[in-house]
């Protein structure tokens, strides 16, 4: 699934071709996505120009004067920028076409993505009110990972996870940063200390920043708007490095399940 670093990447990908272009038209050839496509989006979307391409959690948002589109790429989705009159392949379920010339092709083949509209604030909207903090921002930091965490008992990896404490931390990203960290993914999350949550958020930051540096994660499906594969798994320490010699200390990585999650780990750099 697309983590944060690859949802940043396709946003910057996209917002330079999208910004200020004016919408020509929609062509939903398959609504029947996580939610259905509403049809509102074919209607309204059109003559609209894009505003602002921004990007909320793992959420892109399409800001016209009369609304927003809000895309969420699921487990298998990808948008691209390809010409119009383009040949059409399996998946790609809506195209926005604009007076540039060009299309954003959105393809999903599992058909787990979102692509709704809004005419109200977007940040409103019911699937992100309710979010946490960006990671990347100021006020995500140790003081509030301490707080958060008072009296929770779940293990340090699935709280990192959690939208609801902060937002685009997926699995590679949490085990990365750990690691870095040097916390065991299954410790308590209300025992680890105030200054090893400092630590934990500095380390956050780090991992994400490089893997947008480095275009994302590229394991399986992900492909840039450009489609170009992301190479920050060339920088892995931890994530699927069972059985390898941790590059800090030599120690084998470990691997345990947290949350029906593969966690990797160094059982001598991680307690």
């Amino acid at each position: 699934m697309p983590e944060l670093p690859e949802v940043e990447t396709t946003r910057r990908g996209i917002a330079a071709h999208l910004t200020g272009e004016r919408v020509t038209n929609v062509t939903v050839r398959e609504p029947r996505l996580r939610w259905r496509v509403p049809r509102a989006l074919a209607r309204e979307l059109p003559d609209q120009r894009i505003a602002a391409v921004r990007r909320r959690a793992k959420y892109l948002l399409l800001d016209t004067h009369a609304g927003s589109a809000i895309v969420h790429l699921g487990m298998s989705g990808s948008l691209r920028i390809v010409p119009a009159g383009t040949a059409v392949r399996a998946h790609d379920h809506v195209d926005i076409a604009f007076d540039s010339g060009q299309v954003l092709r959105f393809n999903d083949p599992r058909r787990f993505g979102t692509l709704l509209w809004t005419r109200s604030d977007p940040l409103r909207h019911r699937l992100l009110v309710h979010l946490g903090p960006e990671p990347l921002e100021f006020n995500f930091d140790g003081a509030y990972l301490h707080e958060a965490s008072r009296g929770r008992r779940a293990p340090v990896k699935s709280f990192l996870m959690d939208g609801n404490v902060v937002v685009g931390v997926g699995n590679i990203y949490a085990n990365e940063a750990l690691h870095l960290a040097g916390i065991h993914p299954a410790r308590e999350a209300g025992r680890v200390s105030r200054a090893r949550y400092d630590v934990l958020a500095g380390t956050v930051k780090q991992v994400l920043s490089n893997a947008i540096e480095r275009g994302g994660t590229t394991l399986r499906d992900f492909l840039s708007a450009d489609g170009e594969p992301g190479y920050f798994q060339l920088d892995l320490l931890a994530y699927e490095r069972k059985g390898e010699p941790c590059r800090k200390c030599g120690t084998r990585i470990k691997r345990l399940v947290i949350g029906q999650r593969s966690s990797y780990y160094c059982p001598r750099c991680q307690r």
